[in-house]
């Protein structure tokens, strides 16, 4: 399988935030979880290896090719979705769309109507008539119908209910055996359990963990720390309430 996006020592300074030495790989047909509580700079990663945001130090590559001397290039083979569809909620989806397919040279008409049949999406209704599943649908009909290579998604299930979520996760499992890889961050670790190959676990900015999901937790388990994800994380992030309080 071949690298699909290396990140190597990411480095972003705020005032008051720093997310430093941020380094993973994701491969071909590969799910990755990227946790740590809210705060921990999940986004600021994601928008990170985007180039959404300016970086402070770092490599990111996709495809074996330099971030920076190929925007957009990358950027016709990766789809992201930051939640659910929140721009021109008024307009019929038929209309997004077709402003939406002018900027990918790879857009397949065929594969968008293969993914909103699939979906059960009606491109006569607007993203405000849309349920939040159903929305997070719309991205990721949008994201594919360009034959994306990689899946970057923000807290893509949050929000939704249970069956809802489980059937996103199903779509996810589907898509990752026909080669697509997805990054996509979570603090609902009840998630990656159904279908994580990897995780990159950030606390605080730092990099705590990346690599095989069901190695951490054996490992983990090993160490006595915990048996599971949501385990091993409260045993990391929780702090001792009765020295704050005394």
């Amino acid at each position: 399988m071949g690298t699909v996006l290396s990140v190597k020592n990411l480095r972003k300074e705020y005032p008051k935030f720093t997310l430093e030495n941020i380094s993973f790989e994701i491969e071909e047909g590969m799910i990755m979880g990227l946790i740590g509580r809210n705060g921990a700079g999940k986004t600021t990663t994601i928008k990170s290896i985007l180039n959404l945001i300016h970086n402070s130090g770092g490599e990111i590559e996709y495809f074996g090719k330099n971030l920076a001397e190929h925007e957009a290039e990358i950027k016709q083979q990766i789809g992201y979705a930051g939640g659910a569809v929140d721009y021109y909620k008024k307009k019929k989806i038929k209309q997004i769309i077709a402003v939406t397919k002018t900027f990918y040279s790879g857009w397949d008409d065929d594969e968008y109507r293969k993914y909103m049949e699939l979906f059960e999406l009606d491109e006569d209704k607007s993203p405000s008539e849309l349920s939040e599943g159903m929305k997070v649908k719309l991205n990721l009909t949008m994201a594919l119908s360009h034959g994306a290579r990689l899946l970057i998604l923000d807290e893509p299930t949050s929000g939704l209910d249970p069956v809802s979520r489980d059937e996103l996760l199903e779509i996810f499992k589907l898509l990752a055996q026909k080669g697509v890889a997805i990054l996509f961050s979570t603090h609902i670790t009840s998630d990656l359990d159904k279908c994580a190959d990897s995780i990159t676990y950030i606390k605080k900015g730092q990099l705590q963990f990346s690599g095989s999901m069901s190695d951490y937790i054996k490992k983990c388990k090993a160490e006595g720390i915990g048996e599971t994800l949501e385990e091993i994380m409260i045993h990391f992030e929780k702090e001792n309430l009765h020295e704050k309080f005394a």
